[in-house]
């Protein structure tokens, strides 16, 4: 499900990998325009359109977690925390690795293929494993918003 849910979120604003920022927003607001429920006059089509409007928000925000601009501005913070803390705990589920580091920070990483899990969960220390073959090798957002050194 992860790449599937990353491509899916895409071809609904209709973007590719490397869209900016600006350009998200704009294609968000334009989708948000076309498809805002009060438009619409009878109840099914608000609903449909309801429907849509959330799906177009949930993808807005999902794209923008991940976006290059998004990753870059955090690149610092994110590489001093993963440096600072070990891993409290780790799981797979739907196709996402979930890593929550001591200090609380989580974070989502898509497209781990299963057999680098298992390799994570066998290995001695997964945290300095998550530092090889994990960090920086995919994509990635926050779960929690990172709190910095504390």
């Amino acid at each position: 499900m992860s790449t599937k849910k990353i491509n899916g979120y895409r071809t609904l604003l209709n973007v590719t990998k490397n869209v900016t920022l600006k350009e998200l927003k704009t294609i968000y607001r334009n989708s948000m325009k076309q498809y805002h429920p009060d438009l619409f006059p009878s109840d099914a089509e608000k609903a449909e359109a309801d429907e849509k409007s959330q799906a177009i928000i949930e993808a807005y925000h999902f794209l923008v977690s991940i976006a290059n601009e998004t990753v870059e501005k955090n690149k610092e913070e994110f590489e001093a925390i993963i440096a600072a803390n070990n891993i409290a705990e780790f799981y797979m589920e739907e196709g996402i690795l979930f890593v929550t580091l001591v200090n609380g920070s989580k974070f989502e990483y898509y497209g781990v293929p299963k057999v680098t899990y298992v390799k994570m969960i066998n290995a001695d220390s997964p945290a300095r494993f998550a530092k090889r073959h994990i960090y920086g090798k995919f994509v990635y957002r926050s779960a929690v918003k990172m709190t910095g050194l504390e």
